[in-house]
C-alpha cells in the first residue's frame, strides 16, 4: 500500500512539474506593437502554369523603419519578412502552399536514379494559438526576440498570375 502512494505521488509530481514547464517555453507577447501599423493584409496567389505554385502573401505595412520586423506567423505556418525592394516600410510574408506545386519525384527500383528527390517537408508547429485573422510578428530589441500580435487582418481578392512561375515583386 505505501509503495502505490509513493508512486502515485510521484505521477503526481511529474505532472506538476511538466505543467511548469510548459509556462515557461511560451512566447511572450507585448501588449502593443512597438511601431505604428498602417494596414495589414493577406492574399492569395495562384501561378497561371501548371507546376507554377500557389500561396497565401501577407502585407505589413509600417509607418517607418525603425524597427526591424524579423517573422510572422499566420493560419498555422511561419515566414520570414522581407522588405519590398520600392518600399522600405512594406514587409512581406510568403507562405506557399502544395497546390499547384511541381512534383519532380522519381520513383525507381534503382536508388541511385532517386538520388535528387527532395524528402517531404513536415508541417511546423507554431508557439501560438491564433484565429485564422490574426498573426504574429517577432521583432528584435536589445538582442532579445520579441513578439506582438496583430488581429482583424482582412482578406483582399486573390491574384491569379497569367504565364508566371512564381510573384516574387509583389
Amino acid at each position: 500500500m505505501k509503495t502505490i502512494k509513493h508512486i502515485f505521488g510521484l505521477l503526481i509530481l511529474t505532472v506538476i512539474m511538466a505543467s511548469f514547464s510548459q509556462c515557461s517555453s511560451a512566447q511572450k507577447l507585448q501588449k502593443k506593437a512597438p511601431i505604428t501599423i498602417n494596414q495589414v493584409y493577406y492574399q492569395k496567389w495562384i501561378a497561371g502554369v501548371e507546376g507554377g505554385g500557389s500561396g497565401v502573401n501577407i502585407f505589413i505595412e509600417t509607418s517607418s523603419n525603425t524597427i526591424k520586423l524579423d517573422s510572422v506567423y499566420f493560419q498555422g505556418k511561419g515566414a520570414k519578412l522581407v522588405l519590398k525592394p520600392s518600399n522600405d516600410t512594406l514587409y512581406i510574408g510568403r507562405f506557399i502552399s502544395d497546390f499547384n506545386k511541381k512534383e519532380d519525384m522519381v520513383f525507381s527500383s534503382d536508388p541511385n536514379k532517386e538520388y535528387g528527390n527532395k524528402p517531404p517537408q513536415l508541417p511546423v508547429k507554431i508557439p501560438f494559438e491564433l484565429n485564422d485573422d490574426e498573426c504574429v510578428i517577432s521583432y528584435s530589441e536589445n538582442d532579445k526576440t520579441k513578439y506582438f500580435k496583430l488581429k482583424n487582418i482582412k482578406e483582399r481578392e486573390s491574384i491569379n498570375y497569367p504565364m508566371m512561375s512564381s510573384p516574387e515583386n509583389n
